[in-house]
């Protein structure tokens, strides 16, 4: 258990630390869009990022990882 959780998190490090290297001026836009947004909006995309992962993770548990 704790292994899948350290791989989750090295998996989501990596994914960031490559839009990081790949598209800096990309992610300052975005973080810029986003302190843009009203609070209730911040907690709808953070809702709904967080609904995606846990929908992702059952996939992936539903394939046998």
């Amino acid at each position: 258990m704790i292994e899948t959780l350290i791989l989750a998190i090295g998996l989501v490090l990596l994914v960031e630390g490559l839009a990081w290297l790949l598209a800096p001026s990309l992610i300052e836009t975005l973080l810029e869009a986003l302190r843009n947004l009203d609070i209730d909006a911040r907690r709808l995309v953070g809702l709904t990022a967080m609904a995606m992962g846990v929908l992702l993770v059952w996939i992936a548990h539903w394939l046998g990882a």
